[in-house]
């Protein structure tokens, strides 16, 4: 953060500030001090290409920047009144309260060796809560799956898996709970240190999309539990945002590059996925972005970073327009009390947008 003299006193003091969210054999991390204040208030900028639109985006809707001053914002949860995200570059997992700014929830949150990583994201990505309200997360360069015990006390960390087949994931990057507690997740090789295919510590030929069985039922501090893992798609280039209907009867996955593409799958009783259906192919734009994260709401229309920033598709993936965003966009979360604010993490800021339509549970119930 780049603080002017009058606030310096004021960083140092916050940086000495207990450390309320610690975990077992993790560093305690100061609470971080807010950024300097910003213009936060902005008109909404929308590509309309559907009348159906004005169903979802009210007239005169306003972007707000609620926290700024970050690397590689991504994997927004709202939990218990605040705002969880990835900063990916500080490999750190943060919080953003109303009234109250940001603070460090855990760092280092993916790769956790003494040498400097090497590589452009050494954090955790995507994460999502479990029917019993606890934070998991995608290791991303920690190359596994991780589940917090508590927020609010020092229980460990339990890794729910780390490998397929006895070879390590390349670096998991957005996950979601089916209401059966088993978890879905996919693993591209961007926090690997060179993000290529051809990195030598890439152990999979594949870029897959995977489920853990029974995954809710993990007992904490388990080991690992690898033979759990199901491999479901493995023909996708770079597979990254992931969701489900709001009736869980489509498993919906984008793919970043070279193709941007967003995918449906319908979810057999098993759990397992067939019938792969395009819904929508925006590989020729060349606006700054690719499909990533992304969440659905209550009348299943989805809602994924991509070209130029949020868009927006009908069930059927038609695609209905774009929030038009001033920063490359990577992710998306419902929050607020009754779930009708869209947050946004776009490259360094955080930012948020009122909607008509309530958003989707991040837990889905039986």
């Amino acid at each position: 953060m780049n603080w002017t003299k009058p606030y310096r006193p004021l960083a140092l003091l916050a940086l000495m500030i207990p450390f309320v969210f610690t975990m077992s054999c993790k560093k305690a991390a100061p609470t971080a001090a807010p950024a300097p204040a910003v213009p936060t208030v902005m008109p909404l900028q929308v590509d309309r290409l559907n009348p159906d639109l004005d169903k979802i985006i009210p007239a005169g809707a306003q972007l707000e920047r609620v926290a700024t001053g970050f690397k590689w914002v991504e994997g927004p949860v709202w939990i218990q009144g605040s705002l969880y995200f990835a900063d990916i570059p500080s490999n750190s997992i943060r919080k953003w309260t109303p009234g109250e700014g940001v603070s460090i929830v855990l760092q280092p949150s993916g790769y956790q060796g003494s040498e400097p990583y090497g590589g452009p994201e050494p954090g955790s990505n995507g994460m999502t809560l479990d029917a019993q309200g606890r934070l998991t997360v995608a290791g991303h360069a920690q190359r596994d799956v991780y589940r917090f015990e508590s927020l609010n006390s020092r229980g460990p960390i339990t890794i729910l898996a780390n490998a397929y087949e006895d070879r390590l994931f390349n670096s998991p990057n957005d996950v979601v709970y089916r209401s059966d507690g088993s978890l879905y997740f996919t693993d591209p090789p961007y926090g690997l240190r060179t993000q290529l295919d051809t990195d030598t510590h890439k152990q999979l030929k594949i870029n897959g999309v995977y489920r853990i069985s029974n995954a809710l039922e993990q007992k904490p501090g388990a080991p690992p539990a690898n033979a759990a893992v199901q491999l479901l798609i493995g023909n996708l280039t770079r597979p990254n945002g992931i969701a489900f209907s709001p009736d869980e009867k489509y498993l919906y996955v984008d793919n970043t590059t070279p193709k941007k593409i967003w995918m449906r799958y319908t979810v057999r009783p098993d759990g397992t996925v067939g019938d792969p259906k395009l819904l929508f192919d925006d590989t020729a734009d060349t606006r700054l972005g690719a499909p990533d994260g992304m969440k659905v709401d209550m009348e299943g229309n989805i809602y994924s970073a991509g070209p130029a920033g949020v868009w927006i598709f009908s069930p059927e993936g038609k695609p209905l327009g774009t929030i038009v965003m001033p920063e490359r966009t990577a992710n998306v979360a419902w929050g607020g009390p009754d779930r009708k604010t869209l947050y946004i993490a776009a490259s360094t800021s955080i930012y948020r947008v009122n909607l008509n339509i309530q958003g989707e549970p991040v837990v889905h119930a039986k």
